[in-house]
């Protein structure tokens, strides 16, 4: 752990001693655990002092809380102190039973995640059957699938794309840590006989819009009933 503190330490900017440094390393960890929600690299560096390297900093209180009964862990370039895994067993018996999701709820999530960004019309072609507009619901309520935009094609459809509570809640750092195929196999998620032609779709940059895909407007909002108090989300403040 040492020689990993110390190449974080050799990492920060030259006028920054080490005093300076401990510091730093106070205000983002006292700022990360204050937050209710994982916390951007971008808030964090609004609070210190220009140029400092945030990256090294949180790369150095990452490994410093390693060994502990709290990691701090990067989700989707934000971060945020949780549990450690291995201690998951010994807190789950105090948390509220969380209602389980339905084997078509699970479905669409996983083409939701895999296949981003994607239409209901899309979700269904894949499904093979209709999806109801309690499934998608159940999904946005639960905070890990969220309106992304609208495709470039007749009728507007609204694509659907994955959040960050998503990744945080199946411990991801990036969408791209999703298993693929022979991790799938491993945990016996796949079984039977599988096609020759089946893949697992390598899902791409979750935040930016394609090609295909128009920004959601103040309309757009408006008529899906998006619309919440005191305005839209902040979305670096967490």
């Amino acid at each position: 752990m040492r020689d990993e503190e110390e190449a974080a330490r050799q990492q920060k900017l030259p006028g920054l001693d080490d005093h300076r440094w401990r510091e730093a390393l106070r205000i983002v960890e006292a700022l990360v655990f204050a937050s209710a929600e994982p916390v951007s690299e971008a808030f964090l560096a609004e609070r210190l002092p220009r140029g400092t390297d945030i990256a090294a900093l949180m790369r150095q209180l990452q490994t410093e809380y390693a060994p502990r009964g709290v990691n701090l862990l990067r989700i989707d370039n934000h971060w945020a102190f949780r549990t450690a895994s291995d201690l998951a067993f010994a807190i789950r018996r105090e948390q509220t039973e969380v209602r389980k999701l339905s084997r078509a709820a699970l479905e669409v999530l996983a083409i939701i995640a895999y296949h981003q960004p994607v239409t209901r019309a899309e979700i269904e072609d894949i499904r093979g059957v209709q999806t109801s507009k309690g499934t998608l619901d159940v999904l946005l309520e639960a905070g890990w699938v969220r309106f992304r935009g609208r495709r470039r094609t007749p009728g507007r459809p609204v694509t659907f794309g994955t959040t960050r509570d998503f990744l945080d809640h199946f411990g991801l750092e990036d969408i791209r840590d999703l298993p693929g195929v022979e991790e799938l196999k491993g945990t016996g998620l796949l079984t039977g006989r599988i096609p020759a032609n089946f893949h697992v779709p390598l899902p791409g940059n979750t935040e930016d819009l394609s090609e295909d895909e128009d920004p959601m407007t103040a309309q757009d909002i408006e008529e899906l009933g998006l619309l919440v108090p005191g305005g839209a989300e902040d979305d670096d403040a967490g």
